[in-house]
C-alpha cells in the first residue's frame, strides 16, 4: 500500500490536494501533519478517513522523531507559515526551513519520495525579469521568499547525493475557501474601493484545480528527480480586464473609470508602506502597480500530455465570485 505523508491540510492548497488524492486513490494510506489546537472545522471532512498526528512544523525535535518511527514512500510538504503573517523570523525559519530539512534528511534516509510546494515568490513579488523562468535570477525580498529560496536551495542540494524530489512553484491561487489576494480584489471592486492604475498592467493566476492536479500528477507518476513545475493559468491576464469582468458580474457594468489613478500615487504607497516595514501592504502595491507572469510552460506540456484541463482567468475568476457572493 501506498503510504502518504502530507502537510498543510489546513490550507487551500493542502486541503483540495488531499481531497482530490483521496477521491482518486482511497486504497493509499495518509497521515496528515496538523499544529496542535487548530480548529477541528478545519479539517473536519477528512478526519474520519486519514490519520491525524498533531505536531507543528517549528517543532523540529517531534518532528523528526515522529518522520524516524514511521514509513512513507511519498512526503506531500505543503504546510509553511504564509507571508504576510505577524510571526518572529525564527518562527518562520523553524517552520519553513528547518521542517524541509528533516523532510530531506528523512527521504534520503528512506528512500522516499518529496513534493514540495515553493512559491512564484521566490523571484521576489516582482520578478526582474518576464516572464520569469528556469534561469530568472531569485529575489529574497521579504522573510516568505528568502524561506523557499533557501528551502529549494537545500532540496536541490540534495538532489545531487540521491534525494528523489520534485518542486512545485504556484502562482496566487483562486478558489473556494481562500481569503487573500484574489478574495479581496473581489471584495474591493464590489465595495468600490479597488484603485486601478492608469498603465497596463499583467497578472498571472493560478486556479486551484491546475495546482491540484500537478500534486497529483506528481504523487501518481515518476519523473526525473528535480523537476520544478511553475504552475499557473494558461495565460496571463490583464488586470484591468480581470477587474472589469468582476464589476460586470457583481455591479452589472465596467468599474467606473473615475477609480483609475496616476502611478505616482502608487508608488507614494509603496514608500510609506516600506517606511512602516509592512510586507503585507509592501506586497500589496506591487501586485496591482506592476506585471508579474511566468513562464509555465513544462506544466502545460505535462498538463496537456496528461489530459488535464487548462483554465483561464477569464471566465474561470467566477469561482472566487461566486464565493465571496455566498461570504
Amino acid at each position: 500500500m501506498h503510504s502518504v505523508l502530507i502537510t498543510g491540510i489546513t490550507g487551500l492548497i493542502g486541503r483540495n490536494v488531499l481531497r482530490e488524492l483521496l477521491e482518486k486513490h482511497p486504497e493509499y494510506s495518509y497521515c496528515a501533519l496538523v499544529r496542535p489546537g487548530t480548529d477541528v472545522i478545519r479539517y473536519q471532512e477528512v478526519r474520519t478517513k486519514i490519520r491525524i498526528v498533531y505536531i507543528d512544523l517549528s517543532d523540529t525535535e517531534s518532528l523528526k522523531e515522529f518522520l524516524f518511527t514511521n514509513d512513507f514512500d511519498t512526503i506531500i510538504h505543503i504546510g509553511a507559515i504564509r507571508g504576510g503573517r505577524r510571526f518572529k523570523k525564527e518562527d518562520y525559519i523553524r517552520s519553513n526551513i528547518s521542517s524541509t530539512e528533516q523532510m530531506v534528511e528523512y527521504c534520503l534516509a528512506k528512500n522516499a519520495r518529496l513534493v514540495f510546494c515553493s512559491s512564484v515568490g521566490v523571484f521576489g513579488a516582482i520578478p526582474i525579469e518576464l516572464p520569469a523562468g528556469a534561469e530568472t535570477e531569485k529575489n529574497a525580498d521579504n522573510l516568505y521568499h528568502y524561506t523557499k529560496i533557501e528551502s529549494e536551495r537545500i532540496i536541490n542540494k540534495a538532489i545531487l547525493i540521491g534525494l528523489n524530489a520534485a518542486i512545485v512553484r504556484p502562482s496566487i491561487t483562486y478558489g473556494q475557501g481562500d481569503f487573500g489576494f484574489p478574495f479581496q480584489l473581489v471584495k474591493m471592486v464590489k465595495q468600490y474601493r479597488f484603485p486601478l492604475i492608469n498603465r497596463r498592467i499583467w497578472i498571472h493566476l493560478t486556479h486551484i484545480d491546475s495546482l491540484v492536479q500537478a500534486f497529483v500528477w506528481l504523487t501518481e507518476n515518476t519523473w526525473k528527480s528535480g523537476i520544478t513545475l511553475t504552475v499557473a493559468d494558461r495565460e496571463p491576464v490583464q488586470l484591468n480586464a480581470l477587474v472589469n469582468f468582476i464589476s460586470r458580474q457583481v455591479h452589472g457594468k465596467n468599474y467606473p473609470r473615475t477609480l483609475v489613478f496616476d502611478r505616482l500615487l502608487f508608488a507614494w504607497g509603496e514608500k510609506i508602506a516600506r517606511w512602516l516595514k509592512n510586507e503585507l501592504w509592501i506586497s500589496r502595491f506591487e501586485l496591482i502597480s506592476q506585471s508579474w507572469f511566468y513562464d509555465t510552460s513544462l506544466y502545460h506540456e505535462i498538463a496537456e500530455n496528461a489530459g488535464i484541463k487548462a483554465h483561464f482567468t477569464i471566465p474561470e475568476f467566477k469561482i472566487t465570485i461566486e464565493d465571496f457572493q455566498k461570504h
